[in-house]
């Protein structure tokens, strides 16, 4: 960490403390801090691999059609000098900011580890804090919710007219895969031999479904809908972590997010058809039309695998932050989604229209 709690308490703000930080969870972009004092908490999230402005800008815009809409989310808050990300220096790990403000970017973002924008300091963000509860996908409500809130944000997000990042619509071909593999046996970890045998097997048959979206079914979205992104506070379910917002086929999206929340590759038919009518009757654009569909699933799924093997053999990055990758990639190979589930879940939503 390069910052402070005063670093906080003085870039947004918030008068004298005493402030508390206190690590909270890790993702693979970012650590979330519990900020506090004063009787209050904010939650900062630290960005480890660098921040893209526009894609900040691109959240902020999206999260506030989507809160117009009625969809809760913890609000993003701007810094004394009116941007959405503040920048804390190596130097002194108390000054700087980033410009970003609150208008639409043209830019998408991708769930790399690699970096991007500035590699002194940390760049942060503050967000309201949530108390509350993991969303239980199996809960018929919660399933209720999330499928009109789906549609409510590819409603918010439906007039996108730019082009989608490639994390969502290209995998990484299989001269990029063997490189890769090399390097990792070099490196003698663990799991060499396992994405060895995934590179030669399920990685060449997922790819095959991987295709750019078709331009009329674009919208801007949130792009990482898993039930680990809601919390349900006192007031209700909260749709959280907004960084990947940006531009995809509405199609996929829905697609993808059906077989996160119905159990994945333990899918629950029931659930998926629940989410569907939901989705459906809260106005929602799209369809499941066959494997297809699903290729913003398979194109993510492959390449989260890569670049987290890249960043575990990433001499440029911290210990810490290698030995997170390689767990990610042990879990992600043994969670690559199946495309005989993927054929059953696509039959069973056939019918709903």
């Amino acid at each position: 960490m390069h910052f402070t709690a005063d670093f906080i308490a003085e870039t947004y703000q918030l008068g004298y403390g005493p402030w508390t930080l206190a690590p909270v969870t890790r993702g693979a972009l970012g650590q979330i801090w519990r900020f506090s004092g004063n009787g209050s908490s904010w939650a900062a999230k630290e960005l480890l691999f660098g921040c893209d402005e526009e894609q900040v800008r691109r959240e902020a815009a999206l999260r506030q059609s989507a809160e117009d809409l009625g969809i809760a989310s913890p609000r993003l808050f701007t810094n004394r000098h009116g941007a959405y990300v503040s920048h804390a220096t190596t130097s002194s790990g108390s000054s700087g900011s980033s410009g970003s403000s609150g208008s639409s970017g043209s830019s998408g973002s991708s769930g790399s580890s690699g970096s991007s924008g500035s590699s002194g300091g940390s760049y942060v963000k503050l967000y309201d804090w949530i108390d509350g509860a993991k969303a239980d996908a199996s809960d018929p409500g919660i399933l209720d919710w999330f499928g009109r809130t789906m549609a409510l944000l590819h409603t918010a997000g439906g007039d996108a007219n730019e082009t989608p990042n490639s994390w969502y619509e290209r995998s990484p071909q299989d001269v990029e895969w063997k490189a890769l593999h090399k390097r990792v046996r070099q490196a003698g970890l663990p799991w060499a031999e396992a994405l060895g045998r995934f590179i030669d097997t399920s990685a060449a048959e997922l790819a095959h479904w991987v295709t750019p979206a078709d331009v009329g079914d674009l919208v801007t979205s949130h792009l990482d809908l898993q039930p680990q992104n809601v919390l349900v506070g006192r007031d209700g379910p909260v749709l959280l972590d907004w960084d990947n917002a940006g531009v995809t086929s509405a199609e996929r999206e829905f697609a993808r997010a059906v077989y996160v929340w119905s159990g994945g590759n333990h899918v629950d038919i029931d659930s998926a058809r629940r989410l569907a009518r939901a989705y459906r009757s809260a106005g929602g654009r799209a369809t499941i039309t066959g494997s297809q569909s699903f290729s913003m699933l398979f194109a993510t799924a492959l390449n989260f695998v890569y670049v987290q093997a890249e960043c575990a053999i990433d001499q440029a990055v911290t210990a810490e932050q290698r030995e997170f990758a390689s767990r990610q990639v042990v879990a992600s190979l043994r969670g690559m989604p199946e495309l005989e589930v993927v054929s059953r879940l696509a039959a069973a939503l056939d019918a709903v229209r």
